[in-house]
This record gives C-alpha cells, structure tokens and sequence, in this order.
C-alpha cells in the first residue's frame, strides 16, 4: 500500500483498489455509452469548459509546482489545452464516421467494406511533471474523442497540479468513466500490472523501456511520447539571420527553465559568427528576462533538489568555459540560463538530454556542416531538430532526410501547435503520435468489415483446383490479381 498526500488530500492506494477501478472501467466501457459521437462531443465541451472555469487554479498550481508565471502557464498549459479540444470537437464526427470501400473485383460478389474507427477500451495515460496539463488533457483529449474510458496516472512532482486536476475530473465524471491517481513510481507500477487495451506515456526513454516491458506481458499497444536520448540540436548556419535566431532561442532556453521535452540542448554554430551569434544571445536573453534571471519571478524554477543540483553539477564541470549565465539559488531552485562554450560534439554534455536551462555551443566550419549532420545521425533521434539559415533549400533537404520527431525552420516549438499537424517520435524519442486527428487515430483500431453476398458466389477459391475443368481458376485469379 502506498500513501499520496496533497493539500488537504491524503490517498492510499492498494493493488486491489487500483484493480478495482480498472474493471469498474471496463465494464462501464462494455455498457457502449462511449461510442456515441455526440456524446464524446459534449464531454469534450464539458472539459473544455473547466478548463476555463479553473483557469485561476490551474494557473496558481503551475505557479507553486514550477515557478511559471500566469502568462507562460496560460500559453503552454491552459490555452494549448483549449484548442486541442477545440480541434476534437470540430473533427470527431468526421474522423469517426465509418470509411466505405470497394472490396475489389477479388471479393466479387461482396462489393462494398466498412472501415470502422472504434476505440480500444480502457486507456492508461501517464503524465510528465513539466506540462502536467497539456500533456494530460491533450492526451486525455484524444481518448475521450477515440471512445475509451481513462485512468490517469499524474507525475509525484506536480503535487498541486495533481490536486486541481483530479477536483476537475472529478467534478465532470464518474471513476468508472476517467479518474485521476496520484503517487509515485510504486503506484505507476501498480497500474502497469493491470490489464488495459491502450498505454500512453510521456516521459524519458529509460522509463518508456520499463513501460514497454510491462504492456509487453499483456501486448497492450503502446504511444511513447519521448525527449530522445541525447537531446535536440539546432544548428545556426552563417548566412542566418543571428539577431532572429539568438531571440527565438533565448526565448525557448527560458520557457519552463529548458524543461521542454522538444527544447534545444545544444547549438551547432557556425564558427564564423559564433562570437556575433554569442552576443546576440547574451543581449536576448537580458532583454527577455533582465540582467539576473534569479531575480525574476517570472522566470520558472527547476522541478526539485535533485533537478538543480544536477543542473549545478553539470554546470561547475564546465565553469572555465561558461560565458553567460551559470549562477544559481538552492533555494529558490532557479539556475540562470548558462551559455558553455565552445563544446566539442563528442564531450559529455552533448550526448545525454539536459533538461534544464544549460546550453552548450558547439561550433563547426560552416563548409563542414555535412560533419555536424553525421553526429546527429549517428545517434539516437531526438524529438526536434531546428536550423537556422537562409538556404531554404538545403534546409528542406535535411529536414527530408534526417531522423528525427518534429522540427522548425527559422523557428523553435511551433511546429507542435499547428492544427492537424502531428506531434511524435521515432526510435528513443518516441512512437506514435497525437494532436487532432493523429490523437483520434492513436487511440482507436481501425476495423475492416466486409459485407458478403449470398448471391452469385463464385467457387474461384473453393477446392478442387484441378481436375473436371477446374484449371480455369488459376487463369482467373492470375487475370485479377495481376
């Protein structure tokens, strides 16, 4: 038995109690309420609703577990919620509708096949600390627009997060439909030791093997939505705009403390203009969160202890090569956004995500870019990549052969705010995918029903093949399936 304790809230959860709402979710899936359209519409309306209704809350819980200030808690944790349900509201009906086919003249004479998008059962779905709402709803989102009922397993470092998110959830549906559990690693696992039909994890890779490993005993399909092994690259050509480029990624190196599983970890810079581009990042990042970030309340703190203090570790190894930055408060758990440079690609920092406000710079010659390209191939995919140059053409061309989730052009992050656009993975950064119709397909099975006929049933396919003039068979199905 394991105890969570919240404000005001103290949950114990058994294996038993956690079995117990599992089949309690299962059997309210089999009573078929779930599979109406329109009724998934409007308890997609009713969270899109509390979602406002709790926004002061939900701003406040963002404040007290990460630091974040009302407006960056708006930006990345309420408003991005809102329309992704907005996008599942608009598209669900359309999405849903059984997909009619011609069977082909192999199924002669059954004509036509439906494709039905019907949803897998009951979900499970855990959640990070570093967005707790967006990658809760927004996933939830997706399940409820598929069909299926939810258990959400929510990250033990948001513990006001999960308090505000499980009164929500709470207030709008029964246990039997979503419920919200709270805890650590040991409840997580009680609940990978149950049977569900559709996992959905956002985390780190070492996690998603263990998830993996769990939902392998009962070959339940899984989405992993992760921040890739050795972290995101960007690369900054010489021909970029610097000034643009340094304001686009001192504003993403800021946002949730470099917290972001699509965040930058580390800039390839030209060599010659890495000491303008250095600059032009220094200036952005005074200009956006003043001279001493640690001074700022607006800017977000790391998650715990352990997260700071291994941000300050990491910092001190490289102390004679930190050109901006590398201060911080144990207190407070702020740690200035810190410029290293110059880093090799093959040192330490630049070969595990950092998670945190650090930002290595590793310059190359821009006529070597091709050099920087193979480093990054020949490791695990990252879930972005970003450039910043003005060959759009060879800019299309790697962004066409390189492996990796997502990425921008002269741009960080907004790739996964495009509507109807997926957000995903490949390899150690992921598989799956969700956002709109993505999040639709993720958690539904597409089945194929055909319709037979019982008239003018041919005996191509029935034995015997040979003999009494039955050769003919082969020369038809040959002619057809050619």
């Amino acid at each position: 038995m394991t105890c969570f304790c919240l404000k005001g809230l103290a949950m114990e959860y058994t294996v038993e109690q956690i079995k117990s709402i599992v089949e309690a979710q299962r059997a309210y899936f089999r009573k078929g309420e779930t599979l109406d359209v329109s009724w998934r519409v409007r308890q997609l309306k009713r969270l899109k609703t509390q979602m406002q209704i709790h926004e002061k809350e939900i701003t406040d819980a963002l404040a007290a577990d990460l630091g974040r200030s009302e407006t960056e808690a708006y930006f990345c944790d309420v408003g991005t919620v809102i329309l992704e349900i907005n996008e599942m509201i608009q598209g669900v009906r359309r999405w849903a509708k059984p997909q009619l086919r011609y069977s082909g003249m192999t199924c002669f004479p059954s004509l036509l096949t439906r494709v039905y998008h019907k949803p897998y059962g009951t979900a499970l779905i855990i959640s990070p600390f570093n967005f707790p709402f967006t990658l809760t709803f927004g996933v939830l989102a997706a399940s409820i627009a598929g069909g299926n009922t939810a258990v959400i397993k929510t990250s033990s470092k948001t513990p006001r997060c999960t308090e505000v998110m499980m009164k929500m959830v709470s207030e709008l549906f029964p246990e039997e439909y979503i419920t919200v559990i709270g805890g650590g690693h040991d409840v997580a696992d009680m609940c990978l030791d149950q049977r569900f039909d559709k996992i959905f994890y956002t985390g780190s890779p070492a996690v998603a093997k263990h998830v993996m490993a769990k939902a392998a005993e009962n070959l339940t399909p899984v989405a992993l939505e992760l921040g890739g092994e050795t972290g995101n690259w960007c690369i900054v050509r010489k021909d970029a705009d610097l000034k643009d480029a340094a304001r686009k990624i001192a504003f993403f190196k800021l946002c949730n403390s470099g917290q972001i599983c699509i965040n930058i970890n580390q800039v390839a810079v030209a060599e010659e203009v890495a000491d303008e581009f250095l600059e032009e990042l220094s200036a952005a990042f005074e200009s956006q969160i003043g001279e001493d970030a640690l001074k700022n309340d607006e800017y977000p703190r790391l998650i715990s202890k352990i997260a700071y203090f291994k941000c300050s570790d990491e910092a001190d190894e490289y102390r004679d090569r930190i050109i901006y930055g590398g201060k911080g408060n144990p207190e407070t758990l702020r740690f200035q956004p810190t410029v290293i440079y110059p880093v090799s690609a093959d040192e330490p920092i630049v070969q595990h995500e950092l998670f945190s406000p650090l930002l290595p710079v590793v310059p190359f010659a821009d006529s070597e870019v091709d050099s920087i390209l193979d480093i990054i191939a020949g490791r695990e995919h990252g879930l972005a990549l970003y450039i910043f140059t003005k060959d759009i053409r060879w800019a299309n061309h790697v962004m066409e052969t390189q492996q990796f989730g997502g990425g921008c052009i002269n741009e960080v992050c907004l790739h996964m705010m495009v509507k109807g656009a997926p957000f995903n993975g490949t390899g150690h950064s992921g598989m799956g995918a969700y956002h709109g119709v993505w999040g639709f397909r993720e958690f539904t099975h597409p089945c194929t029903v055909l319709r037979g006929s019982t008239k003018l049933n041919l005996p191509l396919r029935e034995h015997p093949y040979t003999g009494n003039g039955n050769e003919y068979k082969l020369k038809v199905l040959k002619y057809f399936e050619r």
